[in-house]
């Protein structure tokens, strides 16, 4: 994907967002106008954190949205134990994907790796599905996984 490619895409969500059609987007028609050198170096001051947060609200979003139909799904199916361990391992997913999207956001800002405390989400949650009863453990983890489907279906729909 070229830096080309992204500034395209981020002036067609922002004219989306502001509920604008192409023809009335004022940067959209003003790209339109420019020589190819002055849209070159107006594209270069597309910030990249921009895309990377609103890539991280769509992929929130989508495991929200897949968490939301799996666990009626699991409750009709499975009933109300196993839609209960989803739910929690679905909100642990998400816990998981914030932190590491946390660390993943502080990469070139004085850290060069990315952190590990993400990784205490899922021993946690294991933990608690061996020491209480009422978690169930395979779909307290299907419910953490439940972001990996999310991942997926952004990959395949994004533009």
């Amino acid at each position: 994907m070229t830096i080309d490619h992204l500034a395209d895409q981020a002036a067609a969500i922002s004219a989306a967002e502001l509920g604008l059609a192409e023809s009335d987007s004022l940067g959209l028609q003003a790209n339109a106008e420019i020589p190819s050198e002055s849209k070159t170096e107006a594209r270069r001051h597309v910030d990249p954190m921009d895309d990377y947060v609103r890539l991280q609200q769509r992929l929130m979003m989508a495991t929200l949205a897949v968490s939301a139909a799996a666990v009626p799904l699991s409750w009709i199916f499975f009933g109300g134990s196993a839609a209960a361990s989803l739910l929690l391992g679905a909100c642990s997913g998400l816990l998981y994907l914030r932190l590491l999207a946390r660390s993943v956001a502080r990469l070139g800002k004085g850290s060069r790796s990315v952190g590990r405390f993400q990784l205490l989400v899922p021993v946690l949650l294991v933990i608690a599905a061996l020491r209480i009863p009422a978690i169930e453990l395979l779909p307290a983890l299907a419910g953490f996984v439940l972001y990996k489907p999310a991942l997926l279906l952004q990959a395949v729909l994004a533009p």
